[in-house]
């Protein structure tokens, strides 16, 4: 019985590798905490990550361990389950949106072809990860990389296409 349960677990396992590769990994942020102990001072790690597939899928994970890369596959781990979809028309957004986490603001506005992501580092990871192509982002309050990202993210997931609104309020809007 313990073998077939263990051979379940490898298989699970290879899955999620294969799955795990089709992602984009941003590290944003890492962060280095200092515990003074008897001995002298012992460093633990964070890692905030943002994780997509560039076709319309984000999410983003914070893990933290005594070491950089465990910290980075823990968050890694818990981004690939808390995914979101992002409605994408045309590389970009289909209307602009406002999100909000703590102090920090961001605004997205959708953009012509060719203009290009027009953000900073953090929003940054969030849109090139989700697909997005074009857009215009201004970010403000905080500059708490860690606020941004979840700000982005809640204002994707607040965006609606043109048919899911006709559908909500039950009109046409053509």
């Amino acid at each position: 019985m313990a073998t077939a349960s263990g051979g379940r677990q490898q298989r699970n396992k290879k899955d999620e590798d294969k799955t795990r590769g089709a992602y984009e990994e941003r590290v944003v942020k890492i962060k280095r905490c200092a515990a003074v102990v008897k001995g002298g001072r012992r460093f633990s790690f964070a890692a905030m990550v943002v994780v997509g597939d560039k076709e319309g899928r984000v999410g983003w994970g914070y893990g933290k361990a005594n070491e950089v890369p465990p910290s980075v596959e823990k968050a890694v781990k818990q981004a690939t389950r808390n995914m979101i979809k992002v409605p994408i028309q045309e590389g970009t957004i289909p209307h602009q949106i406002k999100g909000r986490c703590g102090a920090a603001r961001v605004m997205l506005v959708p953009a012509g072809p060719g203009t290009g992501v027009i953000a900073g580092d953090a929003v940054r990871a969030v849109c090139e990860a989700a697909g997005i192509r074009d857009i215009l982002t201004k970010s403000m309050g905080s500059n708490n990389s860690v606020l941004l990202v979840k700000a982005t993210l809640q204002a994707l997931q607040e965006l609606r296409t043109q048919q899911e609104i006709e559908v909500l309020r039950g009109v046409s809007l053509s």
